[in-house]
């Protein structure tokens, strides 16, 4: 069983500023939730209630919400303000939160490797908590959950997207398996349209198996000087270890402000439920 979660949260966030100045942007709120606690539910809710965070500067925020805040708590003992904490105090109450920070951005693949530490020697999720994922059933990781049990190597997340976004992607090809799984043979991070090898694209959802962390030590860097997630998993993909799953469900880009906004209004609108 895959118990783990790995969730890098050491990005900027400057695609926010001046909001996000001095606040993580994972903790802005989509309605009246941070956005990383939608993501930590997920993980959660598929089993996965061991989470460990990549941080960085500026991030104590997000350790402080996944805490209990004894002031508040007893500020609001018995009134009726105390049901604005169930949510969070249910996700406190079944999952275990470590911490670990990446010393300088170098990449997603940099992350991940920083995060070999709390993540150790079995297969673990990834979540990126930019992509706010919606289903009607199970989450997108409790999905990916059963293709691990399956087909025991690593599984990633992907969306058909427009040709004129996908430069902004990983993108992969591979041989279909069936309508919605491919065993991929190609992966290109971030191609310019005319040389995608597909219009599948890479979203924020992983399970990667703990091989993952030796070839990541050996993956030199990419563009701009990251290592890049894509690299490794490349590595992996020529030895048959990677498919691609194209996920029940809708996805938000909540690194974007459009995404964000769009975001706030569909959960406000369809999840939100006064208390």
């Amino acid at each position: 069983m895959i118990r783990k979660c790995l969730f890098p949260v050491a990005g900027y966030g400057t695609r926010f500023l001046p909001a996000t100045k001095s606040m993580p942007k994972e903790m802005l709120p989509i309605v009246n939730k941070p956005l990383v606690q939608y993501g930590v539910e997920e993980a959660i809710d598929a089993g996965l209630c061991e989470i460990g965070f990549v941080t960085g500067r500026g991030k104590r925020a997000i350790a402080d919400h996944f805490d209990m805040n004894y002031e508040l708590e007893h500020q609001i003992e018995g009134t009726g303000k105390e049901k604005y904490l169930e949510s969070i105090r249910s996700v406190i109450e079944r999952g275990v939160f470590s911490f670990t920070r990446q010393s300088a951005m170098r990449g997603l693949g940099d992350a991940i490797l920083t995060g070999e530490r709390l993540m150790g020697d079995q297969a673990f999720g990834v979540i990126l908590s930019d992509d706010l994922c919606v289903t009607e059933g199970d989450g997108v990781m409790s999905q990916m959950v059963k293709l691990y049990e399956e087909f025991n190597c690593c599984i990633i997340a992907i969306q058909e997207v427009p040709q004129d976004k996908i430069e902004k992607f990983g993108v992969i090809a591979g041989d279909e398996i069936r309508s919605d799984l491919y065993r991929v043979n190609d992966m290109v991070e971030k191609p310019p349209a005319a040389e995608a090898p597909s219009n599948l694209a890479i979203i924020g959802r992983y399970i990667l198996t703990p091989d993952i962390f030796d070839v990541l030590r050996k993956t030199p860097p990419g563009k701009n000087g990251e290592v890049q997630i894509t690299d490794a998993l490349m590595t992996l993909a020529k030895e048959g270890k990677v498919v691609a799953y194209k996920f029940e469900g809708t996805r938000f880009d909540c690194g974007s402000v459009d995404g964000f906004v769009e975001a706030t209004n569909y959960c406000y609108q369809h999840i939100y439920e006064p208390v």
